[in-house]
């Protein structure tokens, strides 16, 4: 299958960086995805992760639910079938939703209460020490490519480095879609809520679309050794719309197939306020503004976002242990 999003290659900001960040900001203001290649994540780590994701889903559902997400006030663990919704809407898959490790904040209001512990799984054996590394590496490739946009945008290098240099709320996702005819929506159309995405993707797994145009959606099938790449509704803030936040979308697979997808989301620390660009005007006058949505307001708090989005997502835990019904 073609592959009609751009490739970057990381590796090209040592050599070129001015070209390089003149790519990286269009493909953000033109697609809002792309692929990044040269980005220094080893295929060992890929493979690794994708098998120990492929041998915990393989695991009877009474032992997989000895994490469940409902045990969870901070929405963390593991999430059934049809656990999680969009747009209103049953998605199609199963996961684990990681985030950063630390306390519960006692009395906590608000989006504070989404910090707190993981529950990670007993089986199979190294999976939580996989995934601390795995969050690690992104987290480093997600802030360099931070710096170079920064640069590119007319910006400091470090403009954005504030926001994550304390308790940021990065999120992993392990996330499998079995196949079914039930329905077509693996996981609904969204904009993804934070800064950043880095998306890894079975081989030879098929599903992912992204919006080209109203109703118009292109498939991004994966590319061998790299990471899938889109911004989220916080960059759009902090450029004044110049960069976009892309509405995409998994079909669900056909059935006796199944897709394990491994979504990083590089977040800011919860009451980080995202910095508002100044672009230079040859930029200014190319931006389209933030996107209005009632349905979908964007705060420039990373964790008003994150709590509108996990309380929507999951209003089976929102209910339990917050009293929040919609």
């Amino acid at each position: 299958m073609a592959h009609v999003l751009p490739v970057l290659d990381l590796t090209d900001a040592d050599t070129d960086p001015a070209g390089f960040r003149a790519r990286l900001r269009e493909a953000a203001h033109d697609a809002g995805f792309f692929y990044l290649v040269g980005h220094g994540v080893p295929v060992e780590g890929f493979e690794r992760v994708l098998r120990l994701a492929r041998d915990f889903f393989t695991q009877p559902p009474e032992r997989k639910n000895e994490i469940s997400q409902l045990l969870s006030p901070q929405f963390r663990g593991y999430s059934r079938l049809g656990g999680e919704l969009t747009n209103g809407t049953v998605d199609w898959r199963e996961q684990i939703d990681i985030g950063p490790e630390r306390d519960v904040i006692e009395g906590a209001e608000g989006y504070w209460r989404l910090q707190g512990p993981n529950l990670w799984p007993a089986q199979p054996p190294g999976f939580r020490a996989a995934f601390e590394e795995w969050g690690a590496a992104l987290s480093e490739v997600g802030v360099r490519l931070l710096r170079h946009w920064a640069v590119s945008l007319g910006a400091a290098e470090d403009t954005f480095d504030a926001a994550f240099a304390d308790r940021p709320a990065t999120l992993m996702k392990v996330v499998r879609y079995p196949g079914t005819t039930q329905t077509a929506q693996g996981v609904g159309a969204h904009k993804d809520s934070g800064v950043l995405t880095l998306l890894l993707v079975e081989p030879g797994s098929v599903g992912l679309q992204v919006e080209s145009g109203p109703d118009e959606w292109i498939d991004v099938p994966p590319l061998p050794g790299a990471f899938i790449v889109n911004i989220g509704e916080l960059l759009e803030v902090a450029t004044g719309g110049y960069l976009r936040a892309t509405r995409h979308r998994v079909l669900a697979p056909p059935p006796g197939t199944d897709r394990i997808s491994i979504p990083f989301f590089l977040n800011p620390a919860l009451d980080a306020l995202i910095p508002i660009l100044p672009l230079p005007p040859e930029l200014a006058v190319r931006s389209r503004g933030v996107e209005t949505d009632p349905d979908n307001p964007i705060f420039n708090t990373y964790g008003e976002n994150a709590w509108k989005s996990r309380t929507r997502a999951h209003p089976d835990v929102a209910e339990l242990h917050h009293g929040i019904t919609r």
